[in-house]
């Protein structure tokens, strides 16, 4: 009896532990090195997203289902008094799709478009957010810190009507990443290097004759 109240416990944990594990791999976006970055005009985001795109998400964009992968930013304050204030919050917007009369990928944002051979290539560029200027001079303090909030999504809302229903309730289609979050001060925010900027000249060494 013993025996097979152990077996039966050992049968729940490794049950237990499977469903932990599925649950983690849920979260099939990811987000490496978030950076704001100062620059001329106030400050720019960058960030590695880590996508990992299932086997139902390829078939449908190559039968022609557009995807869009929404890039949300958001930058609040600490208030003792009352709830945190929001600063600002961003959002961009990827498009992907594939042509079948090109027979590339599309990737596409405002009013940007690339196309592409293959759609690891798409998803490699998506993956790479570089210099989105997501602040602007004079919306924050130099003094103050802030709290950052970075997170992407496939946004289900901007799918053709006739997919909505069914993406909502097929977890193929739930890719989202975890909000990250972390402190941001501007006082420490590394500053872009002049993209005109020359190079040192080099510092005679001691005791030779200028």
């Amino acid at each position: 009896m013993r025996c097979c109240v152990k077996l039966i416990r050992s049968f729940f944990c490794s049950l237990v532990l499977l469903l932990a594990a599925q649950a983690a791999l849920a979260t099939d976006i990811s987000i490496r090195n978030p950076q704001l970055v100062a620059n001329d005009e106030g400050y720019a985001l960058s960030a590695d997203f880590n996508v990992n795109f299932n086997t139902r998400l390829e078939e449908a964009v190559n039968k022609g289902v557009v995807l869009y992968f929404a890039v949300d930013f958001e930058l609040t304050r600490s208030r003792w008094y009352w709830l945190d204030e929001q600063i600002i919050h961003r959002n961009k917007t990827f498009q992907l799709s594939y042509h079948a009369l090109t027979r590339q990928y599309r990737l596409s944002t405002g009013a940007l478009h690339q196309g592409y051979a293959t759609l690891d290539e798409a998803l490699r560029v998506m993956s790479r957010l570089r210099n989105w200027q997501v602040l602007e001079k004079g919306e924050i303090k130099a003094e103050q810190s802030y709290l950052a909030n970075l997170r992407m999504r496939l946004d289900l809302t901007q799918l053709a009507k006739t997919f909505q229903v069914g993406a909502l309730t097929n977890k193929d289609w739930n890719l989202t990443s975890d909000s990250l979050r972390w402190t941001f001060a501007p006082g420490e925010a590394t500053a872009l290097p002049a993209a005109t900027a020359s190079a040192p000249l080099p510092v005679p060494a001691s005791g030779v004759d200028k």
